[in-house]
């Protein structure tokens, strides 16, 4: 990537800016009229043009003005970008939804759903796929004469709910039976054993071995499906106000096709990054987010990795305020479910 003098770092800061703010074109005139840029329009004209023959930016017709390229963007994040640490009220917001402590999707959902209305953009959380999850407590329960509740919370702070039906003639000392006896079977198993584990022998006889199968038909499924990992969007609706959208309708749904194919877009927006990582444009291996940036931050139980928290958005996204909202949102997300999970 050629070496841009400082004039052309603050030509090309000042594009980059009035392009992420107005969704269009940017031309001398305009620099020349907000920005001390000490030069005349045709001296900006001229290192425009110098730019994108380097690569830094593009011209969508020959009459407009330029825009960001991919390698643009990618001097400004790393070259040039100010960051905007978050404000007030974004930390308060972030903050009280760590402290309500709830379970790893509930909060996932919730800080998903307010990072996204803090930016105005789509907003993702990812669990890994990490066979090497265990079982951290584990619980059956009887909720009324005819079911029953099997709760299993593993060691990165997620935990799963299922509904049993009883068959007739189970007793409560029955239900207390089989919970004993699941404590004793699966807590402290990796969900790797725990899909391959078989149920533990048991005296058990009638209605109360009907229970106990279908224990473990709900445990098994558990281990299947945790093993696919957790993803959570939010924000879809604001990537139909994106001008870029607007303006090209067939590529909004191919994406919003795309989304909705969680494993592709699961792999694409998941990744484990130990630092926070941005991609932007054709950096992104998938084709369908070639006119997206994604910024990643992984976050922790302990020190165990629980998943990544992702914005995605037009690479004409507020790169100075995104950044730094994703990298608090993982930190005040890792401190809540150490505090609770840990």
């Amino acid at each position: 990537m050629s070496e841009l003098d400082s004039r052309k770092k603050s030509i090309l800061r000042a594009v980059i800016i009035e392009y992420v703010t107005g969704a269009e074109p940017v031309g001398s005139e305009l620099l020349v009229q907000k920005y001390s840029l000490g030069v005349k329009s045709a001296t900006i004209r001229n290192e425009l043009a110098e730019m994108s023959e380097l690569g830094y930016l593009e011209q969508p017709h020959t009459s407009a003005g330029r825009i960001p390229s991919d390698q643009g963007y990618r001097f400004y994040v790393d070259q040039l970008l100010q960051t905007k640490e978050p404000d007030t009220v974004s930390r308060e917001r972030l903050e009280s939804v760590a402290e309500e402590g709830e379970a790893l999707q509930t909060q996932l959902r919730e800080m998903t759903r307010a990072l996204s209305r803090l930016t105005h953009l789509l907003s993702v959380a990812t669990t890994v796929r990490d066979v090497g999850i265990t079982v951290k407590s584990a619980l059956v329960s009887a909720i009324g004469p005819q079911q029953a509740l099997l709760v299993l919370m593993m060691s990165n702070g997620h935990i799963e709910n299922r509904l049993l039906e009883c068959p007739a003639g189970l007793s409560l000392q029955d239900v207390g039976a089989a919970n004993e006896l699941l404590q004793m079977a699966i807590v402290g198993l990796s969900l790797r054993d725990l899909r391959r584990a078989k149920a533990p022998a048991s005296r058990f006889a009638g209605a109360s071995e009907k229970f106990h199968s279908a224990i473990w038909t709900q445990i098994r499924s558990i281990a299947k499906e945790m093993t696919r990992g957790l993803m959570i969007t939010e924000g879809e609706e604001f990537m139909f106000g994106q001008p870029e959208f607007q303006r090209d309708l067939s590529s909004l749904a191919e994406f919003i096709d795309y989304l909705h194919n969680s494993d592709s877009f699961y792999e694409a927006v998941s990744g484990q990054p130990t630092a926070q990582t941005v991609t932007i444009g054709r950096e992104n291996r998938h084709e369908k987010l070639h006119q997206m940036s994604v910024v990643r931050q992984s976050f922790y139980v302990g020190d165990q990795e629980a998943g990544v928290i992702s914005l995605v958005g037009p690479t004409r996204m507020a790169y100075d305020a995104g950044i730094p909202l994703v990298s608090f949102t993982a930190k005040v997300l890792s401190e809540s479910l150490t505090k609770y999970f840990g």
